[in-house]
């Protein structure tokens, strides 16, 4: 070797190996397979010229090394296949100069050359110019080329890499971040079942609406399609789920492909997919990122003057108008509520939307539905003509259709989806609401007031739940119980994420929201979703307090999370209510007139798996200690899991 491209690097005592015996070995962060045979050392590099096979996990026999994967043998010091293979099989693997003395064991290697550009740093530098900050994934054998990517723009402090313990949560956090911001965050698996495992997350993005894109490493191209090890068609797995999903090849345009799954995501709002075999992501390439300039339009588009007319007309004519707004008015909330302001009108949310509107404000009315409260349901069966703004108008949500319904949405198939309407406002509500707000005044409103009644439905309300928060059976606290004591101490700039379960219904009924966003998986009705939800808005802004809501049938399907979120120092400040049991699914049961089967649960302390994970954990069965616990909960930094042993009764 010429001695100016190689140095000498020492070995590890404790991993020098015994007489007759080869030994995986990292020497300069490179891996080497290192043998004693015949006493004399030997350096190989540490991988078989067939599949890759780690020589240092084989064995010697007969003076031979041999490959673990395959069975091939090599001469341990030299590396060359014995006998005649060496004359007709190009299978000689590299050997390295070594040297042992008093002073210990060294191994002379190449030195290394500054790693060259590659088709994997074209795609994440192109993802990043086009505002991807955050990627949730799990890093394994055919995603190694991309994931060195990711590791390079991590450290040029461009992203932030999450690595998680299954794949669903990956996907799952993406969505949230997606629910959040309205921009995509991206998730990350390998080939096979990895990739897979990103499907559920991935459908709750599609049907919520949430931009995500989703990336999947591949098996190599020569072996793709001829059943090779975690061989999958991943664009035909994902043709349904995602808008758009491409395989990156050698010969494409990467930059191009890389800003497409961006540009799909966020102007499609849902998820875009793309498939990177192995060697393509390691080939060398010299292109330049992707460019987001003039690629996204920021223009928010208006109701035609016609509809506007008609619409205005109907609100200025109601005497009882009550607004009813969804997750497609999260970034028109002011305007909501100066509209609500300026015609006295109470304004209910759907579930999805819980916080858009305070339940402190004077007109603000709580959720409508499943979900909701009786001050919302109330409001509406006494209105004259609702404004829905942003809604989808889902069951469980129960928008009267007998009502007179000006409908407000930026896309075409929303408006009349279930049932006719009686006008609507096709465009963007942050300019719908003001230019109908401004029509409405041109022509002079009828409406009345109806903050009073809106006080007096809540004075109701509130004593109701003051009778269920005192509920006590002796069988552990009541939900009520729970979310007036989170009502109370929750940050005022907090997210909350609710996972799906009885836990979810009372919190739409009991926690009022002083304008704390809750993400949940809406249309889907994913359980699992709460606690990696979390991680994905503590993602979106680490400087907002993320609480997550759970019951422990949700939580204990993705429960090794908690050790990510210690990991990587996420302060999610998790409220458990634990009744051993799939809760929402024996009341079910009941309701059905089946009798309760098989959705009792097996949990552990839960308090105590937290420590175990290195969080804090603090357990409550009692309604008197809630309070000091969401003092201790809050005050406490890192990840917290608070425990409320809850009786499955009182909901």
């Amino acid at each position: 070797m010429d001695s100016t491209t190689t140095s000498w690097h020492e070995v590890p005592p404790q991993d020098v190996p015994d007489e007759g015996r080869v030994r995986s070995v990292t020497v300069d962060g490179r891996s080497i397979a290192l043998t004693r045979c015949g006493g004399h050392l030997g350096a190989l590099e540490n991988h078989c010229p067939h599949q890759g096979g780690p020589l240092g996990e084989g064995s010697i026999e007969g003076g031979l090394l041999r490959c673990p994967w395959h069975g091939y043998d090599y001469d341990p010091i030299t590396g060359a296949p014995p006998g005649e293979l060496a004359d007709h099989l190009d299978d000689r693997v590299a050997a390295y100069e070594v040297e042992e003395g008093p002073g210990g064991v060294q191994v002379r290697l190449p030195d290394r050359l500054a790693p060259g550009r590659t088709v994997a740093d074209v795609l994440v530098e192109t993802l990043v110019a086009h505002g991807i900050d955050t990627v949730f994934g799990m890093v394994g054998h055919s995603n190694l080329g991309f994931a060195d990517a990711l590791r390079h723009a991590e450290e040029r402090g461009e992203l932030r890499f999450v690595g998680i313990r299954h794949e669903g949560a990956a996907a799952f956090a993406a969505s949230a971040y997606g629910k959040l911001t309205g921009r995509p965050a991206a998730c990350f698996a390998i080939a096979g079942p990895g990739s897979t495992n990103l499907l559920t997350g991935l459908y709750d993005a599609k049907l919520d609406g949430a931009p995500v894109v989703a990336i999947s490493g591949q098996v190599p191209s020569r072996v793709l399609g001829r059943g090779a090890f975690q061989d999958l068609d991943l664009s035909a797995v994902f043709r349904d789920v995602a808008i758009s999903t491409t395989t990156v090849q050698a010969g494409s345009d990467h930059a191009e492909l890389a800003a497409l799954a961006v540009k799909h995501a966020r102007d499609g709002r849902g998820v875009a997919h793309l498939v990177l075999p192995d060697e393509v992501q390691a080939q060398p390439s010299s292109a330049p990122a992707g460019s987001p300039d003039g690629r996204y339009s920021h223009s928010p588009v208006g109701p035609e003057p016609d509809a506007l007319a008609r619409a205005a007309e109907l609100v200025a004519s109601a005497v009882r108008p009550v607004l009813v707004v969804g997750h497609g008015a999260r970034g028109a909330g002011r305007e909501v509520i100066a509209l609500g302001e300026q015609l006295g009108a109470p304004v209910l949310t759907t579930f999805k939307a819980k916080g858009l509107v305070p339940d402190t404000h004077p007109l603000g009315a709580g959720v409508l539905g499943r979900s909701g409260t009786p001050v919302a349901s109330w409001l509406m069966n006494e209105a004259d003509l609702l404004v829905v703004v942003g809604a989808s108008f889902s069951n469980h949500t129960g928008i009267a259709p007998w009502q007179r319904i000006v409908q407000i949405d930026d896309t075409p198939t929303a408006i009349g989806r279930f049932d006719a309407v009686t006008a609507d406002l096709l465009g963007d509500a942050a300019v719908a609401v003001p230019a109908l707000a401004e029509a409405v005044r041109v022509a002079g409103a009828r409406a009345q007031d109806q903050r009073d009644d809106v006080a007096a439905r809540w004075a109701i309300w509130r004593a109701e739940k003051a009778r269920r928060v005192a509920d006590d059976r002796g069988r552990g606290v009541s939900a009520a119980a729970v979310f007036a004591a989170l009502s109370e101490h929750l940050p005022v700039d907090a997210v909350v994420a609710v996972d799906v379960g009885n836990h979810a219904y009372s919190l739409g009924r009991y926690l009022e929201s002083k304008g704390q966003p809750v993400l949940m998986s809406g249309y889907l009705g994913s359980i699992g979703f709460g606690y990696p939800a979390a991680m994905g808005a503590w993602a979106a802004d680490p400087t907002r307090p993320v609480v997550a809501v759970t019951g422990d049938g949700g939580f204990g399907q993705y429960a090794m999370e908690l050790t990510t979120a210690v990991h990587h120092g996420i302060p999610v400040k998790h409220v458990l209510l634990n009744n051993n049991s799939l809760g929402k699914i024996s009341k079910e049961q009941l309701a059905a007139d089946y009798p309760v089967w098989h959705t009792s649960l097996t949990n552990p302390d839960w308090a105590a798996y937290a420590a175990l994970c290195g969080a804090r954990g603090i357990r409550v069965t009692q309604r008197g200690e809630l309070d000091a616990a969401m003092v201790e909960l809050f005050a406490t930094e890192g990840p917290v899991l608070l425990c409320v042993e809850q009786d499955p009764e009182l909901l």
